[in-house]
């Protein structure tokens, strides 16, 4: 029986959700940044695209490696370290994507941000 198999498989899900996100940034940044810029078309963000797609990048990579980290770290040894700071700067950057949503007054998408939110802060609570 693996002891923590709820914490690994949310930290699963966010590795999953924030590695494919930070791929597909980079593999389509130019088609990302043209979406977006039409998104918040008529926010403050309007002119902050790029910077603000390269800090999400920055944040959805390190929290989706984070998350791959913390499942090892879970596998292997009794610590939770490397997993609960991998789930609170999860916690953070989908909040950096709520705020956005919100600033966009994209609220389906920002329900859907809420959707991983629940999850994330879980895990932060059960290996905290």
């Amino acid at each position: 029986m693996i002891p923590q198999a709820a914490p690994i498989l949310i930290l699963i899900l966010l590795a999953v959700t924030f590695l494919q996100s930070g791929y597909d940034k980079i593999k389509d940044w130019k088609g990302n940044v043209e979406w977006l810029k039409s998104h918040f078309n008529g926010t403050f963000l309007a002119n902050q695209v790029p910077l603000a797609l390269f800090v999400i990048l920055i944040l959805e990579i390190c929290s989706g490696v984070m998350s791959v980290s913390g499942v090892i770290e879970l596998f292997n040894t009794p610590k939770t370290t490397v997993g609960y700071y991998g789930a609170i700067l999860s916690c953070i950057t989908l909040l950096f994507l709520l705020f956005g949503q919100r600033i966009a007054k994209d609220y389906d998408g920002a329900r859907t941000i809420v959707i991983y939110f629940i999850p994330a802060v879980l895990v932060v609570y059960w290996l905290g």
